[in-house]
């Protein structure tokens, strides 16, 4: 292969990668939709990493487990010199300390489990299971994750056009001000009508500042969800309008307990924890092993050389009840993960309807909201023409204002309870 033909290679398989690893996760002034902010949640987010790695510790037992299928060989080598110090013609006095020689030893040992009564593939099958459990614990991370994300998102949602409702009122309020220090320059109205539109405008403003202070703290709690930081400067997609969403709650339940990932987990744990059971008793039987070894040793080359072979049988005869206290430990693990299993059927039960029930409240306050907002805007409209006309005090105009600036917010709160009722829904069902 010529230098051009390596060059190109780098040019075409090396730099791109090195681009791409260099490409940051969000661009600046980039538009994120939901499903985007969840893909980077996912991709990233710490708690995911964390139950990442457990699965990873779980696929490493499982391996440690299956060790026992197959043979263990140790080797070894050993050399001593020994000196003979002195002799007090003791006749009890070894004769190996009488004189000087090197004494070398090397030795292979195979040792193979042969028959263990079990012990082996039921910790295997307990390992598997296990690793099972950790993955659809994962799952159940990653489904909080994404609901984190959605609460978050809808949050970011709802501040800002809180925001904006109340970068209204200000607007409207001071046009409402210039407009009673008109008239009152014109000598048709009096201080009073100045002063209250003054303090009017105070308190919008006031308002506004807490809803800026809102909206800050609601795209913290979106980055925090995604698990960045705060140095990505991004939009998010508007989705916070009323869609119609739809499901029986009987079979939102039925759902719920087939597809949760958490329920099968414990499910998992428990199929473990029968097979512990099983396990701890197995250490009442007997473990038959063979073993081999080669051996030389000598105090000259070349050593002697030889080879033995044998079976061995152990068996517990007595251990102070340790086996016994192990299997009742097993039997009563098994029993706390039926109570688990209950417990959680109840918490999916109460998720379920919970998540529904104010699902329909928030349906029926969205279409209720709705109406307020047309009417209190006709009655903002009908109190600034009066006031405009003369026929009306400022009072009217604060109560109008006042009531059209709480219509808005409630519709807004009530197109975001709807909206996380349903997140919760999926939640419940064991959707992402």
């Amino acid at each position: 292969m010529n230098k051009i033909n390596i060059f190109w290679i780098i040019l075409v398989f090396i730099i791109p990668f090195s681009v791409y690893a260099d490409e940051p996760l969000i661009k600046n002034g980039e538009q994120l939709s939901m499903k985007r902010c969840i893909e980077i949640a996912l991709k990233i987010q710490p708690t995911l990493m964390r139950d990442r790695y457990v699965v990873m510790q779980k696929e490493a037992q499982l391996g440690q487990a299956r060790a026992s299928y197959f043979p263990k060989v140790d080797t070894s080598a050993n050399f001593t010199r020994n000196y003979p110090v002195s002799d007090t013609k003791d006749p009890l006095f070894s004769g190996l300390y009488l004189s000087q020689y090197n004494k070398n030893l090397g030795s292979a040992t195979l040792n193979q489990t042969i028959y263990d009564f079990g012990r082996t593939p039921a910790n295997v099958f307990i390992k598997k299971l296990n690793l099972e459990s950790s993955r659809f614990d994962l799952d159940t991370t990653a489904i909080t994750v994404s609901n984190n994300v959605k609460s978050s998102y809808y949050g970011v949602l709802k501040t800002k056009k809180s925001r904006d409702v109340n970068i209204e009122t200000v607007a409207r309020l001071k046009q409402h001000f210039d407009q009673a220090v008109m008239f009152f320059e014109a000598g048709k109205k009096p201080k009073y009508d100045v002063t209250k539109a003054e303090v009017d405008l105070s308190n919008a403003k006031l308002n506004l500042i807490g809803a800026e202070n809102d909206l800050k703290i609601a795209w913290i709690m979106l980055n925090n969800a995604m698990g960045i930081d705060l140095a990505y400067e991004y939009q998010i997609e508007d989705s916070l309008f009323f869609e119609k969403y739809e499901l029986d709650v009987e079979d939102i339940i039925s759902k719920a307990y087939k597809n949760r990932p958490d329920m099968k987990s414990l499910i998992a744990q428990k199929d473990s924890a029968e097979k512990a059971v099983e396990l701890a008793k197995r250490e009442y039987y007997p473990q038959l092993s063979g073993v081999a070894a080669y051996n030389a040793i000598g105090s000259q080359y070349p050593l002697g050389q030889g080879f033995q072979a044998g079976i061995t049988m152990s068996m517990n005869i007595f251990d102070g009840f340790l086996t016994t206290n192990k299997v009742a430990e097993a039997i009563a693990n098994k029993k706390t993960i039926d109570a688990k299993i209950d417990s959680l059927k109840l918490q999916i039960l109460l998720d379920v309807k919970q998540a529904y029930l104010n699902l329909l409240k928030a349906k029926d306050s969205i279409a209720n909201t709705e109406v307020q907002v047309r009417q209190a805007t006709e009655n903002l409209e009908l109190a600034n023409l009066r006031y405009g006309a003369g026929i009306a005090d400022p009072l009217e105009v604060t109560d109008a204002s006042v009531s059209y600036s709480q219509a808005k917010l409630s519709n807004i709160s009530a197109l975001y309870d709807y909206k996380i009722a349903q997140a919760n829904i999926e939640k419940a069902m064991g959707n992402k």
